[in-house]
This record gives C-alpha cells, structure tokens and sequence, in this order.
C-alpha cells in the first residue's frame, strides 16, 4: 500500500487523474479546472509522466506544437482506486451544493454502480472504455471516460 500511496496518495494527484479521465489533458484546460497553481500542476503531471501514468502527446494548437497529457494502461489501471474515492465520498461526505454530485456509471447497462470495479447491476467489470462519470457541475449527461491512448503499454 505504501508504494502505492507514494504515487496517488497525494489529493492533486488523484484531482489531475480525475481531468485526464475527463478527457481534459491540456495543461492550460487543467489549471483552470483546477484552479491550481503553474508549480503544483507541473509537478503532478511530472511525477504522473515519470511513475508512468500519464504520456504526453503532441498536437498543433494552430501554429505551433504543444503537449497534452494522455492515460497509460498503468494510469488507465488507476480507475477503480478513482471510483473508490467517489463513491465514498458520495456516500459518507455531504456535498457543497446539489449540482456537486459524482457518480460512476457503467455505460454497458446503463445503471450507476456502488462497486469501484463491477458494475453492481448487472457483474460487468469496470474499465475506462465502458464506464463514466456523472459530474452535475460539468455537464448535464454523464461523460464517457478517457481509455489509454494507443502504444502506452503498462510501464516497468
């Protein structure tokens, strides 16, 4: 566990997780969810490139080449420690507002689920390509979740 917690134990992490699985891995996109500092941002995604969770990936932004952040099967592998920590605090933490809810649904039933790893309707396991995340602050419909971009086998 402690190797573990060494890697996803710290908050920002865990919250730079949650904006990847979003689909929201430009570093400009994720500051401004976040509300966080350059540093703290810089130092997550770093540490995340370096434990091998996340890869960066280039686009064009129009003019010239930038970075965006993408899952790797060992970030990908990180989803259920992330449902974990939502349906805990879904069910033992009040919400700051009705609209700041999060569920996890698994898109293959259709159904919100209690279980980090299989859905609790229907006993499917849960991954990245058939799950997502309701987020009433974000968007009105549940969102589908960001899988591991093709090539970015589990690092050593």
């Amino acid at each position: 566990m402690a190797r573990g917690l060494d890697i996803l134990g710290d908050p920002w992490t865990l919250l730079v997780l949650r904006e990847v699985f979003f689909g929201n891995g430009r570093f400009d996109a994720m500051k401004s969810r976040l509300e966080v500092a350059d540093s703290v941002l810089t130092k997550r995604l770093s540490g995340l490139v370096k434990s091998g969770l996340l890869t960066k990936r280039a686009y064009d932004d129009g003019g010239r080449t930038r970075s965006e952040y993408v899952l790797t099967e060992k970030g990908e592998d990180a989803l259920p420690v992330l449902n974990a920590v939502t349906l805990w605090s879904e069910k033992h933490l009040p919400a700051p507002s009705e609209q700041a809810h999060m569920y996890v649904i698994h898109r293959g039933c259709g159904q919100r689920t209690s279980s980090a790893d299989t859905c609790t309707r229907c006993g499917e396991r849960l991954t990245a390509a058939n799950t997502s995340w309701h987020s009433q602050t974000r968007t009105t419909s549940p969102v589908k979740l960001a899988t591991a971009a093709a090539g970015t086998g589990a690092a050593a």
